[in-house]
């Protein structure tokens, strides 16, 4: 008995040493596994709950799809067990939704708050809070494959860094088929009517406001059309590299430029190209801004955007070493190696304030890597991006889920020059280029340039590519999706249906690669994507 005494001592002693235990804490449990978080939130269409939408959770440490789920019939979805512990890591998944027929954008009901405070990881080029979720857009080249390899597919993601204790809920989506685009198109302002079927002619677009833009008497012009508040005096500051403009920009506050608006250092920001665009009259020149408004010193030079030129034809020219610029003497991209290279060329600066609220709402430009204190990468101001953008109709067209308008598929079928090409979109039918959507002569038209124009996506450094691509999922978890176009022909100029107001014999375009609107003449023979 003694013996047996002694034996049972003994494994007590060990079983007490090899668990920690001893003292009031009690005895612990060997190899807990480490805590998990839950993500979870809503999907909705047109404010009403979708239902069946697969809501995907990928890891980007390890470059899987973690998880999948469906929304409910209230559209509400739920995934547990993510990992709060790695090696050397932070457990990071990326959420994002598909449904065939619509494109989604990720918001933040719970929680919310401005970008103050977000951190941005160089690679894979996300923002992201630490610990939380944010907003942000994520390449997914590795999930996927393409025939010829080149430009790459782009997600709206809810970005979440998994630390133990720190659910999210609120994690939530919008969906979008085209019938509900959360961006709009202005006008134009052209009104000179040059063939039948052209811009002025057509007149697509949101009207202008009766009163665009009000002075309001404080250093400042509201443009009631965007929403948008503009420095009143657009020659306020001395033209200068790219980084010194964002600087200026940034500290610009009321007692400065004219201002007495109360404004402090931080409320202004460069505009990014569309913003910088939405200022472009096409009806006018020398400068190319509204007769009338209430704009001073107004040059007829180059104006710096605070979107970075990550064009793919440009030799050298990538996000770190030139940005989008327009001249406004007639409204022409900017993208040479010297006026556009953001650290020797000195463009001239215009500063703007605000996030809409006008009668249309500006898109987002996609562009989401930073490349300086302020720039667009950082704001990203406008609408987000939805994703996949584009929905295959399989009737030879597209919808653009952003603006709402429906494109010819087929993008090599009309090459003429430019009246002959208006009048050829005008004929065009269902039988014709690919189409078997039923459409007769007369549903088409050739895109004005503001329509042209919003189809870039800036975080692509060749559209043409990009627009041509099928990416091929790797995963059954992953919807492949077919190319946006048809043979978008590269290095080619893509025809608007709006002449150049400075020389009345060109007509702008866009370059297929870089998409920079510029104006070539009439009688060159150009591509068309037709439009309605």
């Amino acid at each position: 008995m003694d013996a047996i005494k002694s034996l049972i001592s003994i494994l007590c002693v060990g079983l007490l040493a090899g668990c920690g235990g001893g003292g009031g804490g009690g005895m612990t449990t060997p190899n807990l596994p480490p805590p998990t978080n839950t993500v979870s939130g809503i999907v909705t269409f047109k404010g009403a709950p979708l239902s069946g939408a697969t809501v995907i959770a990928y890891s980007t440490n390890s470059n899987v799809v973690f998880a999948t789920t469906t929304t409910d019939a209230n559209g509400n979805y739920s995934v547990s067990g993510l990992g709060t512990g790695c090696t050397s890591c932070t457990p990071d998944y990326q959420f994002f939704v598909s449904k065939a027929g619509y494109a989604f954008s990720p918001y933040l009901s719970s929680p919310s708050g401005s970008r103050a405070g977000w951190l941005f990881d160089p690679v894979p080029q996300n923002w992201y809070l630490n610990p939380g979720a944010a907003l942000t857009r994520a390449g997914y080249n590795g999930a996927f494959t393409n025939s010829n390899g080149g430009a790459g597919i782009i997600f709206s993601v809810i970005n979440f860094m998994s630390v133990a204790n720190h659910p999210v809920s609120g994690a939530d989506f919008t969906a979008y088929d085209g019938s509900n685009p959360p961006a709009s198109l202005p006008a134009s302002g052209q009104q000179i009517i040059y063939v039948a079927g052209d811009d002025a002619s057509v007149h697509k677009g949101i009207a202008w406001t009766a009163t665009r833009f009000v002075d309001n008497q404080n250093g400042t012009v509201t443009d009631n059309l965007t929403g948008l508040i503009w420095l009143k005096n657009a020659g306020c500051f001395a033209p200068t590299v790219w980084a010194t403009a964002l600087a200026d920009v940034n500290q610009l506050a009321s007692g400065a430029c004219g201002l007495n608006d109360g404004s402090t250092a931080g409320q202004w920001r460069l505009p990014n190209i569309i913003e910088l665009e939405s200022r472009v009259d096409e009806s006018a020149s020398n400068p190319a801004v509204t007769a009338g408004s209430p704009f001073i010193n107004v040059s007829n030079g180059i104006y710096w955007s605070s979107t970075g030129y990550y064009g793919g034809e440009a030799a050298g020219a990538n996000f770190t070493t030139a940005a989008w610029a327009i001249r406004f003497s007639d409204g022409r991209y900017i993208n040479d190696s010297v006026s556009n290279n953001m650290k020797t060329s000195s463009n001239a600066v215009w500063a703007v304030k605000g996030n809409g609220g006008g009668a249309i709402q500006l898109a987002s430009t996609g562009y989401y890597v930073p490349s300086g204190p302020g720039d667009d990468g950082t704001v990203q101001a406008g609408a987000p991006l939805p994703a996949p953008r584009m929905r295959d109709n399989g009737n030879g067209t597209v919808t653009d889920t952003v603006a709402g308008l429906i494109w010819m598929k087929q993008a090599d079928c009309i090459n003429q020059p430019w009246a002959a090409a208006v009048a050829a979109v005008k004929t065009l039918a269902s039988g014709q280029c690919g189409l078997t959507d039923g459409s007769v002569a007369g549903s088409w038209r050739m895109p004005n340039r503001k329509e042209m124009q919003s189809l870039a996506d800036r975080a692509q450094n060749n559209q043409a590519l990009y627009f041509n691509e099928s990416f091929v999922s790797g995963s059954t978890s992953l919807p492949s999706q077919p190319a946006i176009f048809n043979n978008m022909v590269g290095f080619n100029y893509y025809w608007t249906s709006t002449t150049d107001a400075a020389n009345t014999g060109l007509a702008w375009t866009v370059f297929s690669c870089d998409w920079g609107v510029y104006d070539i003449n009439k009688t060159v023979a150009g591509y068309t994507l037709a439009v309605r």
